[in-house]
């Protein structure tokens, strides 16, 4: 493994232990690349959901075939997360970005062109594959081009708020395009956004010293896709066939099984994928755990909310779109303005749990929603309050995860970040649809016989808000989780302390 004598010298004017040649005003320019690659990543996640209706009425699939669109993405790109993250360590960040970027854009082509249901599964899942590859490379690399404090808290404001406004944004994008062209465009609107990142890549990413060159970990890399694979698998038939079938448990079972046995590798082998120490950190963990269990909570309000608001008020799906603007505005505001400025002076706890509670109180008021209730009154002032607190939660969470990682473990220390979004997403979507089902169910038990139209109406939404107050609850839950896991006060590297190449003092 190369030593940091093996690192070129930073150009004149550079932050020391940033990316060699990201001077000035570049970094920002790399931000901006970077910012697009994400956003590519994280909407890609919701943006499908608007355009499926559509795809399948021109495609001619099933009811219970369209969840492929959507699992195939999930699978890959949950599954293999941790191999990117490790890949971008041993081959180099710009080179796995670079690849990343153009295979994103070709499956998202080839999925525009689908004509069948398997040629739109199968590209999905190449996305899925290539972002695996892409998100890791892009925070890792955000990572060792930002290591002042302050310019490093602006810079990582600006991406979590992109992480988190991300889902919002597909819905909004997804709605416009899926309206006034076709729901292709849903796919093919990443190849333009592909090619203006990759050119800034080409660019502006200089061919840093950052490839490790060591052997990949065989067994770890086996169990821990195997593991992840089988997890998300399990909670998306839940979703569908409950959590008693024999699918759902095996599979459940067999990752949890299969990460167990990844965790007991990865204490014996000399070059692990995800070394241990990467998350036995406090606040690393901390900061990884808060993101799980956010994403679980956020995920609530893209379901529900999105079936509230088209099913019970008859919002058009471009309509809805804009109706989550006020949240993406209350998380690009506290994760922008609030979190750069009070991070490297208070450190995360006192922005992370204040973001939970207030996601909470959010999702606590849409938890009293009824039939007949309107978006004005009863769902905006809701939005906004959970906006504020998720832009607290992801700005403050994805700056402390990767802090003081060494560079070696830059790539999976961000891997981390997008598995434990992608896995809380998973788990939420799977438990929460569960929960919301069998409460409508249990609504329309009660009414006997052949419930009316709008015995069925208030079935749903009691359903809904069954959701939306358990999620509630997991943002309590988070909150004292991360009260008592966070220590106090400030990142030790956010006091002026490079992050790149220091030591690695783990904190149990």
């Amino acid at each position: 493994m190369p030593s940091s004598e093996n690192v070129p010298a930073p150009t004149p004017g550079s932050t020391p232990g940033s990316t060699p040649g990201s001077t000035g005003r570049h970094r920002w320019l790399v931000l901006a690349v970077l910012g697009l690659a994400q956003l590519m990543v994280v909407l890609d996640a919701t943006i499908v959901n608007i355009a499926l209706p559509s795809a399948q009425q021109d495609l001619g699939f099933a009811d219970a075939d369209r969840q492929w669109v959507i699992t195939a993405y999930s699978l890959a790109f949950g599954g293999l997360l941790l191999l990117g993250g490790r890949l971008a360590d041993l081959l180099g960040r710009r080179t796995t970005l670079l690849a990343g970027l153009a295979g994103f854009a070709l499956a998202s082509a080839a999925g525009g062109m689908a004509d069948t249901l398997g040629w739109l599964v199968a590209a999905r899942a190449g996305q899925g594959v290539f972002g695996a590859l892409l998100a890791p490379s892009a925070l890792s690399l955000l990572t060792v081009t930002f290591t002042d404090p302050r310019e490093r808290g602006r810079a990582f404001g600006v991406f979590g708020a992109l992480a988190g406004a991300g889902a919002a944004i597909g819905l909004l994008l997804g709605g416009v395009l899926t309206e006034y062209l076709d729901w292709s465009w849903c796919l093919y609107v990443n190849v333009p956004i592909a090619l203006v990142a990759g050119a800034g890549a080409l660019v502006l990413i200089p061919r840093g010293a950052d490839a490790q060159g060591a052997r990949l970990d065989l067994p770890g890399t086996a169990t821990a896709v195997l593991g992840l694979v089988a997890l998300v698998y399990g909670f998306s038939r839940a979703e569908l066939d409950g959590w008693t079938a024999p699918w759902t448990l095996g599979c459940i079972a067999g990752g949890v099984l299969l990460l167990v046995a990844f965790v007991l590798l990865e204490r014996r082998v000399a070059e692990p994928l995800l070394p241990l120490r990467v998350v036995l950190d406090r606040r690393r963990g901390g900061a990884y755990l808060a993101i799980a269990l956010s994403a679980v909570g956020m995920f609530a309000v893209f379901l529900f909310l999105t079936y509230f608001l088209q099913r019970t008020l008859g919002f058009s799906p471009l309509r809805t779109g804009f109706a989550f603007l006020p949240m993406v505005v209350g998380i690009v505001t506290s994760s922008t303005q609030v979190v750069p400025r009070l991070l490297p002076r208070v450190g995360p706890r006192p922005l992370i749990v204040p973001g939970q509670l207030l996601g909470a109180a959010g999702l606590g008021w849409l938890a009293t929603l009824e039939e007949g209730d309107g978006y004005w009154v009863h769902v905006l002032p809701a939005l906004v309050v959970m906006g504020l607190g998720m832009g607290l939660i992801f700005g403050s969470s994805f700056n402390t995860a990767t802090a003081g990682a060494p560079r070696r473990d830059a790539g999976v220390a961000s891997a981390l970040v997008n598995t434990g979004q992608q896995v809380g997403g998973a788990i939420g979507t799977a438990l929460l649809n569960t929960l919301a089902a069998n409460a409508t169910a249990a609504r329309l038990a009660e009414a006997g016989g052949r419930p009316t139209p709008q015995q069925v109406a208030a079935a749903v939404v009691a359903g809904e808000s069954r959701g939306f107050l358990v999620a509630s609850l997991v943002f309590v839950l988070a909150a004292a989780a991360s009260a008592l896991l966070l220590p106090g006060g400030p990142t030790p590297a956010q006091h002026g302390e490079p992050a790149g190449d220091r030591p690695d003092t783990t904190r149990a």
